[in-house]
């Protein structure tokens, strides 16, 4: 008989990919609007924001952002912000891969994390998308003071990352020097 030694090692594998939002993030450039793709002329980008079908952001998140290296004033944001608040469910600044990250970040910073007390857990190693190294960073910041154990990769190959035995003798050898 076969004996599955990961499952009775009560490992727990969590897939940082379940933080991600689950709302769609519509982009907004705002290059899009501006003379020559470069200057941002007050009348004809109002004008424009008119034109807009704000329907189609119904229920979503708009990332409001520029691609070109145009300066644009801040309060062409905010018209953007205005025009669309009461359509999408939310517009904040930032491309899109900026906004799903920081929205990532705050699922993170608002996950129960008690649920690991005196737990071993592995942080998936490969997901669908590449998660960021501040996904990884603020999980780990968020983990450690309930983990035992804090592994990186996959069950059958991992990465060891923390210990609380081994940082308690750490800490207890640091004291007595």
């Amino acid at each position: 008989m076969i004996e599955n030694k990961i499952a009775k090692s009560g490992l727990i594998t969590l897939d940082l990919e379940t933080f991600r939002s689950k709302q769609e993030i519509a982009p907004f450039d705002l290059k899009d609007y501006l003379y020559m793709e470069l200057i941002l002329k007050e009348k004809d980008f109002r004008l424009a924001l008119e034109d807009v079908n704000w329907q189609q952001y119904e229920g979503k998140i708009i990332a409001v952002f520029c691609s070109t290296d145009a300066i644009i004033a801040h309060w062409a944001f905010m018209l953007v912000a205005a025009k669309a608040h009461e359509i999408a469910d939310s517009v904040e600044f930032g491309t899109p891969a900026e906004v799903a990250e920081r929205r990532m970040l705050t699922n993170l910073g608002n996950h129960d994390w008690n649920k690991y007390e005196g737990r071993k857990v592995l942080f998936k190693g490969c997901s669908d998308e590449e998660l960021s190294a501040s996904v990884y960073t603020a999980a780990t910041r968020h983990i450690l003071p309930f983990t035992d154990k804090l592994m990186y990769g996959e069950a059958c190959s991992f990465v060891p990352v923390y210990s609380k035995r081994k940082s308690s003798s750490r800490k207890q050898a640091e004291e007595q020097t």
